[in-house]
């Protein structure tokens, strides 16, 4: 825990926030004092609840004057631990809601940070565009997060990560300075791009308080298909062959094991098996293109060569919407079907797509040997190669046991990704829950320079200060 926050402090705080622009309530509070998985906890003796990009300045300028720390939070939906306080003040964005404006000559919308993904989706699509990304936290993940954290989704193999989509942003800087880069350029090659440095820094360097985001057109046409498949290595030919077939139309293509399935089926009210038998492996892939038809008939040619050459065993393909909404379910809640089952131990990796089988294969073989019983629930975003690798206790095993290995278990999943040139954090940032394993992968020279980014632009690190390195 950090130091108690000095009353002039409080203050000074108080006086620039205004009536309902603060709170002390222990009730009002304490919905964000935890992460929803419950595996962070924490305490803060004071919110405060800026309404504009000159509040947070202020609040951020009288903490820098003071040496104050203070954690930042968007919508509370990260998995890392990166936005749950510790005694600091905390620094909310829900009140920094609008969409300042949306541009379809420019394809580009401005919103605030506190605005949600569900929220910019809908501005989007009032004029017939859209924002690719999306995350099943959609309802609640902010603008500010999703740049924060450098948010990557399902869409990735298509569209890029978060830094892919912004154009420009706002932001105020660690000593209360705003900086306003919210130029909706495409190119713009005048030295440094400040914003790149401020997407996936994870709070440390500035608090975004707007962004210009990347808009496309609607597509005409979309495809969603549920498909069985015996072996990641078939997912991965499928992939491929995808690419080629369809002349870059491949939207999403997600792996996920039988246990993820069996899970949503047994602890997410509604789900249904799409296929009348099981499989060890399945794939969600979605085709979309800008002409009428045209994924739907991509879709039925992909799967009828699949089928013919053994590389697909059984599939389904939505014919309405709601029925592609149920499929995306089974996906959307493979990380939810996992709580009732007890401690997990939650790893999201990336390794080169090519290497996904080999991974897979040794860390199941790892995971046996090292946790006898122990169950996988692996699923990801096979097509840009970002696998959430989760070790579960065995079933009817001790919690606490099982919870008490974790950090020697990751270890062995770490070391294998970074074996295979891979990334012991894919889209979900290092927060407070990976700090210590940012020095073991990490080079020295990297370390080096990025540790001086920081000490040059928070020299009292008053931003997120338990967070990176």
């Amino acid at each position: 825990m950090t130091a108690p926050v000095p009353a002039d402090v409080v203050s000074r705080l108080k006086a620039v926030l205004g009536d309902g622009g603060w709170s002390e309530d222990a009730e009002r509070i304490a919905p964000k004092l935890v992460e929803w998985r419950d595996r962070w906890v924490g305490a803060t003796p004071f919110l405060a609840l800026p309404r504009s990009t000159e509040e947070v300045a202020a609040v951020v300028g009288i903490c820098f004057e003071a040496g104050q720390p203070l954690t930042v939070q968007g919508g509370n939906t990260g998995l890392v631990g990166g936005q749950i306080p510790q005694g600091e003040i905390l620094l909310s964005t829900e009140r920094l809601r609008a969409i300042r404006d949306v541009d379809d000559r420019d394809d580009a919308l401005t919103a605030e940070a506190g605005a949600t993904l569900a929220e910019v989706h809908a501005a989007a699509a009032a004029v017939r565009r859209r924002f690719p990304l999306g995350l099943a936290s959609e309802g609640s993940a902010t603008v500010g997060g999703v740049v924060s954290t450098n948010a990557g989704g399902t869409q990735v193999l298509r569209y890029g990560m978060a830094r892919n989509l912004v154009l420009g942003l706002e932001a105020v800087l660690p000593n209360g300075e705003v900086w306003n880069g919210l130029k909706r350029l495409r190119k713009d090659n005048t030295g440094y791009d400040l914003k790149q440095l401020l997407i996936g820094a994870e709070g440390t360097l500035g608090v975004v308080t707007a962004a210009a985001l990347k808009l496309y057109p609607e597509m005409a046409s979309r495809a969603v298909a549920f498909i069985a498949v015996a072996a990641p290595a078939d997912a991965i030919a499928l992939l491929a062959r995808a690419k080629d077939e369809t002349g870059g139309a491949v939207e999403a293509f997600e792996l996920m094991g039988r246990t993820g399935i069996d899970f949503a089926l047994r602890n997410i009210a509604g789900t249904r098996d799409p296929l009348v038998a099981p499989h060890p492996w399945y794939v969600l892939a979605e085709f979309a293109s800008g002409e009428p038809g045209s994924a739907e008939a991509a879709m039925e040619r992909f799967l009828a060569s699949g089928l013919e050459d053994g590389l697909v065993r059984d599939a389904v393909v939505a014919q309405t919407e709601a029925q592609a909404k149920a499929l995306w379910a089974i996906r959307e809640n493979q990380s939810p079907a996992q709580k009732p089952e007890g401690a997990t131990w939650k790893h999201d990796v990336a390794v080169p797509v090519s290497q996904v089988p080999t991974f897979l294969a040794e860390a199941d073989a790892a995971m046996q040997a090292f946790a006898p019983g122990a169950r996988i629930a692996a699923f990801g975003h096979v097509g840009d190669g970002n696998i959430h690798y989760d070790v579960l206790r065995p079933d009817g095993g001790s919690d606490a046991q099982h919870a008490a290995r974790r950090d020697a278990g990751s270890r062995i999943v770490h070391d294998l990704v970074a074996r295979l040139g891979g990334s012991i954090s894919a889209e979900h940032g290092l927060g407070a829950m990976k700090t210590a394993e940012a020095a073991r992968y990490k080079s020295a020279a990297e370390l080096s320079v990025q540790r001086a980014i920081r000490q040059a632009m928070d020299p009292k690190r008053i931003l997120n200060p338990r967070v990176l390195f």
